[in-house]
This record gives structure tokens, sequence and C-alpha cells, in this order.
């Protein structure tokens, strides 16, 4: 049983019991209930506490029960909640550490709350697309007045107890203990004091009997809904917890309950929550390896090297520091040192500027920093990061220097973004302890981080690089070596077919307009000019040599050729002006791409969004099922989170395989057998992946 029973004195403790944050599982539900039964029960006991073991009060639902019926299961959590506000006997919630959607709702229902400094309270069901759905939004205005109550639910985010518990008028908690370490035995102090203030059978308070009203109604909740519908237009949950929020005010409470319910339901069948509860589960298991298990060891991290001092190796040292690991940074000459130093120190200051980082912690930061041009300065670094020009003899020279002076069961990374993993460990006597670490630019805000395993990588090397990701608050995704790995090997798919857009009669514009109202941060045209075309560039020439039937537009190489490589240079797809970012228009690309396409016998034709979209979008797809069979990803979740978290792909799509999944495989793979019809088009990379075939002749998603 998930939820445990013991008797101290006159006083029941139900414990939920269910690691690693009390989940309000079936069993856990279960428990609660029974456990209130033997304690109304039993003449010996005068009033329950109610709390949770270990780390947690409780996060809320039991993320393993997600769409199965033991969710849905009775004793639901509103069966649970009923059942407490029903006991006979005082019920008093001792909240600690995480008291989070479900838990919070359920700490509601108690009779009295009591609660630990620190602990982090929130209704957090927004970021999943829903609204709370046990009387969250019912309730918590009740207790902490509508605004406060609207605010927390719309944003999402927790709020530590100490401050909840002093704002003037609040009934969320009704004593605020010591400190954590002492709540259980002043929660049974006080569940004693309400069982003798209720001895003569008086009403047992409940939250429900509170009144929910705002002074200015109607006016507040219209003002309400116009803020948030304007911050969250692609995302319908946040207006829906406005509209819940008025029910509560409006409605007897047992009817705002049910409608409530209604919205939650509603909501769960809207693409948006589909994708972001699917966002949800993926992050969790993209730090799942299928052969790694808890088993493997990580090795100790307690000093990093960082080989470049340019744009990368600058960021990749920033995500170190900030996560209080000393970095050592190396470099050939001192001026390249001073500027990649110089840079860091103002990417810090900028947010000192803001607010964002406090003084002492900016200076405390760029302490743990140290720079050298001798590689006998970092042998003793746990971890060292390759971060130099993307070229393979550049890298080899490295490597070979890196073997010869790096301690035993040090871990060698390469920031490489295409190159063979294979081909750089073997550079080295130990090719077991090189590992491919992709940071995404600029690397001290990306989240992505793309961890390569080579053939001969260790286990305890990757389970150390994933540990390592998360401290430094990246999401790490498994990629195996191929030519640009998961998310590079996708994007060059991507670009091949707005090129061939462009062929046919599309501007440079209307592709980035039309895949930016789809929902991506920028299209394709604008973020080559913000990456710089010249890399592009350099990887089709390494093409023409290696593939040379691969076949491209060729509008991208006679930009390159004119030195338009991107904002860097003041001219890409795009005019820009000195120090603004802005994209203009350029008539002179649009001149280049018409006489391209007089070359070529091409008459253009009105290309409409719906096709951009699909082809971009759907040439993902393909390669990323195409990834999938090749092994170099291991699930499909894996690759959503590559382009959710690299690459802008819109997040209430959910990544481009789960849209794909919403979208259905049978019509995806219609469009691309249409497109392979199209003599200007390349009708062999059209062919549907076998993967994708299986599945759609299955009925089946990509899962």
């Amino acid at each position: 049983m998930t939820a445990q029973y013991q008797v101290q004195g006159d006083i029941a403790i139900i414990s939920l019991n269910n690691p690693p944050v009390n989940g309000l599982g079936y069993d856990t539900r279960i428990g609660i209930t029974d456990g209130l039964d033997q304690a109304n029960g039993d003449a010996a006991v005068k009033a329950i506490v109610l709390t949770g073991a270990g780390k947690a009060f409780s996060g809320g639902a039991d993320i393993r029960e997600f769409n199965s019926p033991k969710a849905m299961q009775e004793p639901t959590l509103l069966s649970v909640i009923r059942a407490v506000e029903n006991s006979g006997k005082p019920v008093v919630a001792a909240v600690h550490s995480v008291a989070m959607g479900g838990g919070l709702e359920l700490a509601l229902g108690a009779h009295y709350r009591i609660a630990a400094p620190g602990a982090k309270i929130a209704l957090p069901e927004v970021k999943l697309g829903l609204i709370p759905g046990a009387g969250g939004t019912v309730r918590l205005p009740r207790v902490l007045g509508v605004e406060t109550a609207l605010n927390m639910i719309v944003k999402g985010d927790p709020v530590n107890s100490e401050v909840l518990a002093g704002l003037p008028g609040q009934k969320l908690f009704d004593k605020l203990a010591a400190s954590p370490e002492k709540l259980l035995d002043e929660a049974v102090a006080f569940a004693r004091e309400v069982a003798a203030k209720h001895a003569d059978g008086s009403a047992l308070p409940l939250v429900r009997n509170l009144p929910c009203k705002h002074p200015q109604g109607d006016a507040y909740f219209g003002f309400a809904r116009n803020m948030v519908a304007g911050m969250s237009r692609n995302f319908p949950a946040p207006v829906k917890c406005v509209d819940a929020l008025e029910n509560a005010t409006r409605f007897k409470f047992d009817d705002a309950l049910t409608k409530e319910r209604e919205i939650f339901i509603a909501l769960m069948q809207t693409p948006e929550c589909k994708a972001l509860r699917h966002v949800f589960a993926a992050e969790r298991a993209a730090s799942k390896i299928p052969d790694v298990g808890p088993e493997v060891q990580p090795r100790a991290i307690a000093k990093v090297a960082v080989i470049g001092a340019g744009t990368m190796g600058g960021g990749i040292a920033m995500n170190f520091l900030n996560a209080g690991i000393p970095v050592t940074m190396l470099e050939m000459k001192q001026e390249a040192l001073n500027r990649g130093v110089a840079v860091m120190s103002k990417n810090y200051e900028a947010q000192v500027k803001k607010g964002k980082l406090k003084q002492d912690k900016y200076e405390q930061r760029m302490s743990l920093l140290k720079t050298t041009l001798n590689y006998a300065d970092i042998k003793d670094a746990d971890l060292v990061i390759e971060a130099v020009f993307e070229e393979l003899g550049v890298k080899e020279a490295v490597f070979k220097q890196l073997d010869a002076v790096m301690k035993p069961g040090a871990i060698l990374a390469s920031n490489t973004s295409t190159l063979d993993v294979n081909k750089i460990a073997a550079f080295t006597q130990r090719p077991q302890d090189v590992v491919g670490m992709h940071f995404f630019s600029p690397a001290n805000v990306m989240k992505l981080l793309e961890v390569v395993r080579g053939a001969k990588t260790g286990k305890d090397v990757l389970a150390t690089v994933m540990a390592l990701a998360k401290k430094i608050k990246k999401t790490a995704v498994v990629s195996g070596v191929c030519d640009g790995f998961i998310g590079n090997r996708m994007i060059e798919q991507y670009s091949r077919q707005a090129g061939f857009l462009l062929d046919e009669g599309a501007t440079p514009q209307q592709v980035d307009k039309a895949i930016e109202k789809f929902g991506f941060a920028m299209g394709p045209f604008r973020m080559g000019d913000l990456a710089g075309n010249d890399i592009g560039w350099a990887i089709r020439k390494r093409r023409a040599v290696e593939h040379p039937d691969m076949k491209y537009s060729r509008t991208a190489d006679k930009l390159c050729e004119l030195g338009r490589f991107g904002q860097k240079t003041g001219a890409g797809w795009y005019d820009y002006q000195p120090g603004k970012r802005d994209a203009i228009p350029s008539q002179l690309v649009e001149d280049m791409i018409a006489k391209h396409r007089q070359e070529l016998g091409i008459t253009p034709r009105k290309i409409g969004d719906p096709e951009i979209i699909e082809r971009l979008v759907y040439s993902l797809v393909n390669e990323g099922a195409r990834i999938l069979e090749d092994g170099i990803a291991s699930k499909a979740s894996d690759i959503d989170m590559v382009y959710l978290t690299g690459y802008g792909f819109p997040l209430w799509r959910g990544g481009p395989m789960q849209y794909a999944s919403q979208v259905g495989l049978f019509n995806v793979m219609q469009s691309m057998k249409r497109f392979a019809r199209n003599p200007r088009d390349d009708a062999s990379f059209w062919q549907p992946a076998a993967l994708i075939a299986k599945l759609a002749a299955e009925g089946k998603t990509f899962g």
C-alpha cells in the first residue's frame, strides 16, 4: 500500500508513500480512504493528520497512470477529497516540500492546514494544457482571494508556503510550522487542539463553505480574459482558467465544480493538451537510455576544461560556471582568450543590468574561471570539451594532444555538430572515454544538448554526461553517430525543401512567414542568416564530394558566392542595417532567384502556405522516421525534444513526430506521395520511410 496508517496517542497519521513525489495513484487513493475509514471507526482516535513521506506532501497525479484505466478508477481524487471533507473527525493536512496539482487540491479538502516553510505550492496544470480538475479553481480563490488564485493558476509557477502564509486575509494555511523537521510534531499537537475545539460536535470548517466573490465582478474578469488571451494565443487552457474562476464566483460550489470538470475533460481532448502532455512525458523519457540502467555509476566531475574561447567555447564554459563547477579555458593565443573572457563578462553584466543576476553571483562565477595557453594546465580536469573549428583535421590535432596529456578516466568530449565521433575517438588510445557533447548556439541560453554515443563510448561516460546535463540545466538527448546526428541531419532536408520552394516560385519571406505562422520561432532563411550561410555552404561542398548524387537548389550557393553570409556580413537572404537584426526583403536576392529560374527554364508558380508548411514539416518527419529505423534515436519522443529545445518547433504542436501522429500518418504519407510527383523536387527523398508506411498500414502513430 502506498499510503501508511499509524496512530500516535489519540491522533491517526496517514502518510502518502509513493516515491518520488507521492503521486496520487489508485493504490494511494485507496490507502487514504481506507485510513480515513479506520480512523473514523476507532473511538480512541480524536483527529487525523494527512501528510507525505519522503521528499513531498504530494506532487499530484501519478504520471505512471496517465492514459491508463487506473487514472479514472474510483475512488478518483474528487471522491477522495469528498471523503476527507466528510470525515467526522478533523483532518489536518501537514504540507511540506511539494504540494502541487492534485496534492494541493487534496490539502484544500482538509479541515485545517499547517505548512512547513519552504514548501513549493502550485496548481501547474496549465503547463499541461489543462485547468485544475479536482476543485482547484473553486477552492483556491476561497482561501487566497480571486486575484491571487487566478494569478497562480494561470501561471502555474510554484510559490513558497511562507509567502502565501504571509498574505493578508489568507485562509490557505492555519499555521506555519517552525521548520520542516518540526512539522509532524506540530501537526499532531495542532490536531489535538482542533479535536478539543470540536469535542462539542460543532461543525468542522470546509473551504467549500467560504465566500467567493470579486468586487468588480464582470469588469475584472473581462479585463483578465483579455490580458490572458493576449499572452497565450496558441494555448487554450489559460483563458479557460479565467472562465473556471469566474464560474467559482457566479455559481454554487457544486455547480462550479461540475463546470470545472467539464472544462477539464474538454481540454484533455485538444491537440494542444495532447502535445503538452506528450512533451511532459518526453522530457522525462529523454534521460532514460535503454541499456544504461541505475546500476551504471557516473564518474565524478569536479573540474572541467574547455578548448576554444570563441562564441561556443565561452557559452559552454558559462554553463558550468553557473552550476558552480570550476572551468579552465584553453586557447592558442592570448588575444583570443582575452576576447572570449570579455564576451563572457559582457553576457553576465547584461544579466546584472536586467536584474537577473546579482553582482556578487557574477563575481563568484567569474572567479571559477581560469585561462591558459598550455595543455599541461588542464591535465587534471575530469571532463574536457573541445569547441574548435568544425574541420576533422583540426579536431584530430586537438584530440591527439588531449590523449597525450589528460589523466586516465578523464572524459574527452567534442562539441562537433556534424562530424564522425567514431573517427574523432579513433584519434585517441581511449575511445571508451570519448563522447559528443553538441551544444546549441548560444550555448549559455539554448536548452538542448545532443549527447553523441560513439561505437565504443563507455556506459559510465553516458551516465556521467546525462547526470551533468541535468546539473547544468540542459535537456540531453542521446544520438547515435551519423552525419548531422539527429537535429542537423533533419534540418538539412528541411533546408533542401526551402531551396526547392524558391526554385519553384516562392520568395524567402513568403516561406519564412508561412512557417513562422505555423509556430516556428523563425523560418529557414532568417535562421540561415542568423547562423551564417557559409556554414551550410561548407556542408554542401563536403556533400558534393561524399554524395555527388544529392540534389540541392543552387540559390544558397549563389547567395554565398555574392559574399552574403547573413547578419554577420550585413547581408544574406535579407538586408540588415548596422546594429539591427530586422530582416529587410532584398531586391538583389529576388533578382538573383529570378535569374536562376530563367537559367533553369522554370516558370514560377504560385505556392500556397499549406504546401510550404507540409513540405518543410513533413521533410523533418520523413527523415526523423529514417533516423529511428537506423537506430540513431531510440524513440520518436527524443526527436521531438531535439526540435522543441534546439530548433524552435512550436511547443503547442509537441514536436514533428507528435504533430505527424496527430495529423495521422496515413494523411502524411498521402502528402509525401504527392510531393514525390513534383519534377522539381527530389522524388527519392519523398518515398515514405518504411516505418511510416508500416505504422500507417497498422493504423498506429509514432507513440
